[in-house]
């Protein structure tokens, strides 16, 4: 299981009024990471894999550290957890040798640029992405949480998620 390492600088600009990293900017930390992972790596050697388009149809972010303005970049970890026919799930830490500012997971559909619709992965976009692969932790902790009550995290009646919240 590999991790992909992207080592990102930070900009005076990507500062907000209270001397942090502002959360919109983290979003494009992502960003970064995730087009250098899938349009510089996944291509290699004249492969077409994701050139057909990909949008992102969710993100989810955890702010766990203010992160202010340095000359050396952080580390943005990007790897795997869910790949389905039709979608895939990246997650991300955006952190340094002393601290752990961000997790993140951003769901992304193949799509068809030409037809103007969402595809499904590819055989070759899979193979590059099953090395990336690692079980969920967020997943995996929430099904152990709801065997031990006796229910399931997806079950009728939204156990185990907030009010409100949805199953996806």
């Amino acid at each position: 299981m590999a991790r992909h390492i992207y080592p990102c600088p930070l900009r005076w600009s990507d500062m907000d009024a209270f001397g942090h990293v502002n959360n919109v900017t983290f979003l494009r930390y992502l960003e970064e990471a995730r087009v250098d992972f899938m349009w510089r790596l996944a291509p290699g050697n004249g492969s077409d894999a994701f050139t057909g388009g990909v949008v992102v149809a969710r993100h989810e972010i955890d702010y766990l550290k203010p992160l202010v303005h340095r000359h050396s970049p952080v580390t943005v970890e990007t790897w795997v957890t869910e790949i389905k026919a039709a979608y895939l799930t990246l997650r991300y830490e955006i952190k340094d040798e002393d601290a752990l500012y961000v997790r993140a997971a951003t769901r992304i559909v193949p799509y068809d640029l030409d037809q103007s619709r969402p595809r499904r992965v590819s055989p070759e976009e899979e193979k590059f992405l099953t090395e990336y692969l690692e079980p969920d932790p967020v997943k995996k902790s929430a099904g152990k949480a709801a065997a031990k009550s006796g229910g399931s995290a997806g079950g009728a009646g939204g156990a185990g998620r907030p009010e409100g919240a949805v199953a996806v």
